[in-house]
């Protein structure tokens, strides 16, 4: 008996550890791993359990998908407890307030996540067939759920199953054509294909496909990445600063002053020898250590620091008289401000993390005692309104704060009103862990998404500046206190269709389901 004859008779316990192994080791194929291969080792175990799935025939059909169901969900778990452990990190500022709620960080939301897997496979073996077939039918029911998973339960759509495919920027360009769902779809009917190796039923055809794909994947990546590209309607000179603030003292009193005054040396640091003068500077999320309301002279002392016709954009928390008496709400946001010292325009945060920024269902949650989960001073409310800031030169930037940018269809960005994409961001909470560069890399393909450079400060890293290809023209390494100058060109590259590479992620999501159904369709009338 082969190795996947072993896996297909695989029970109970050795049945679950194996998939939660599986899913662990497919962690690797995302950032800061990018061990691509994973994929290939991972997906075709999970199309061999699922083999083994078998149940009475004559159940209901709930009890007919359970196995199939539990599969994924041991799957799913193994991979997002491998890698999203780092969540738990948060929790750890103040360890001795919230060090409790751990286990729920770290364990309780890959469980909760798995459920979307476990969901995956069962739908897929509502279509599960011999040969190329089932390879097709978890395909199309991957593409469902990580569709799903960005917006159900407010969504979460982190490491989806598509970045794995996209490890360098030669094979992120395919995603303006089909987008996240469209690479989603393709990842895991590629990753999955080696399991065809057990019968070596369609086996030529599944290599040849795949082979085929990931050529053509690679092909396109080369011709956008080498296609001459016009000159840049103009530039603008930006200064990304990543101050390195410990979280551990950023809303202690008394050091905020230091805090602020360090913020203002790092942006008026005289530029690097041939460098030009920053029209643009850039300041991480809730960066400024006080509010503006309480502290005018933090306006007055930027209005100072900043030259004429220079402009900083910077994350603050806002504030705002409640409904009743003494009652504050506060905002997570982005503001521009002039030479002046003047507030210009201002945005918040509209897409708050649960938990973390606003407790969901409040008030039956604090008769549990349960509140805020991560150290800070107060708990937002979301904004309502969404619009682009208008930077030196006339460019126009749309802001997204801290996690905004992990939404494909917040990030989608209208062309003719945005130029640039500015992402603030505070990954302290996390420390030097895989979550910063996997949140990096969703910096990465929104870029290339949308066909604009994205501009990313974040307090502790990683800040950097991406070009509309997904390359990294420069950054900051973790835990390091600096700048990036640069001459931003802007208007370079011709912006993507969002609504193009929504439509046509659909489009192979349905093809992929109406193949999967008519391969189940053949194979029922073949056994007739």
């Amino acid at each position: 008996m082969g190795f996947a004859g072993r896996i297909i008779l695989l029970w109970g316990w050795r049945r679950a550890l194996v998939a939660f192994l599986a899913g662990a080791v497919a962690v690797l194929a995302q950032a800061p791993y990018d061990f691509f291969v994973a994929g290939f080792l991972s997906f075709p175990i999970l199309v061999w359990l699922l083999d083994g799935t078998t149940a009475d025939a004559h159940a209901g059909l709930l009890r007919r998908l359970r196995p199939a169901f539990a599969a994924g969900w041991w799957f799913g778990f193994g991979y997002f407890l491998a890698g999203l452990w780092w969540i738990g990190g948060a929790l750890l500022v103040e360890a001795e307030s919230f060090a409790w709620a751990l286990p729920f960080a770290v364990v309780g939301i890959p469980l909760i996540l798995s459920f979307f897997w476990g969901f995956a496979t069962a739908l897929a073996r509502l279509f599960w067939s011999d040969g190329i077939g089932r390879i097709v039918a978890l395909a199309f029911a991957f593409g469902v759920t990580e569709w799903l998973r960005t917006f159900l339960f407010t969504g979460f759509p982190w490491i989806p199953v598509g970045f794995a495919a996209m490890p360098i920027p030669l094979l992120m360009q395919s995603v303006t054509v089909v987008g996240t769902i469209g690479m989603n779809v393709l990842a895991v009917f590629v990753f999955a294909m080696p399991a065809l190796l057990a019968d070596r039923r369609h086996l030529r055809l599944g290599a040849a496909l795949a082979t085929l794909l990931v050529a053509a994947l690679a092909a396109f990546g080369y011709f956008r990445l080498t296609a001459p590209v016009a000159a840049p309607a103009s530039t603008l000179d930006v200064r990304i600063v990543q101050p390195n603030i410990d979280m551990a003292e950023k809303w202690d009193e008394g050091v905020r002053d230091r805090i602020f005054s360090d913020l203002l040396k790092l942006s008026s640091e005289a530029p690097k020898a041939g460098g030009k003068k920053p029209q643009l500077i850039v300041w991480p999320e809730t960066s400024v250590p006080f509010l503006f309301t309480e502290r005018p002279d933090g306006l007055v002392a930027i209005g100072e620091m900043l030259g004429e016709g220079q402009m900083l954009m910077a994350g603050i928390v806002r504030d705002e008289a409640g409904s009743a008496a003494g009652d504050e709400i506060y905002y997570n946001s982005v503001v521009s401000i002039d030479d002046k010292g003047t507030i210009v325009d201002g945005i918040d945060k509209v897409h708050l993390v649960p938990f973390g920024e606003y407790i969901p269902f409040a008030d039956l949650m604090a008769r549990f005692g349960l509140t805020q989960l991560v150290a800070g001073p107060m708990n937002f409310v979301a904004g309502t309104d969404r619009r682009p800031f208008t930077l030196p030169g006339g460019v126009k930037a749309s802001a997204f704060i801290c996690y905004e940018i992990i939404f494909p269809e917040l990030v989608a960005v209208d062309a003719a009103s945005t130029q640039i994409i500015v992402n603030v961001t505070n990954d302290a909470w996390f420390g030097d862990t895989p979550g910063p560069y996997q949140h990096f890399r969703q910096s990465q393909i929104r870029a290339v998404e949308n066909g604009m450079p994205v501009l990313r400060a974040a307090n502790t890293g990683i800040s950097g500046i991406v070009d509309p290809y997904g390359r990294a023209v420069d950054a900051l390494a973790m835990n390091t206190r600096g700048t990036i100058d640069y001459s931003l060109p802007v208007g370079a590259a011709g912006a993507t269709s969002p609504s193009f590479w929504r439509i046509n992620g659909f489009l192979i999501m349905f093809g992929f389901a109406v193949a999967a159904g008519g391969l189940k369709l053949r194979q029922r009338l073949r056994a007739n």
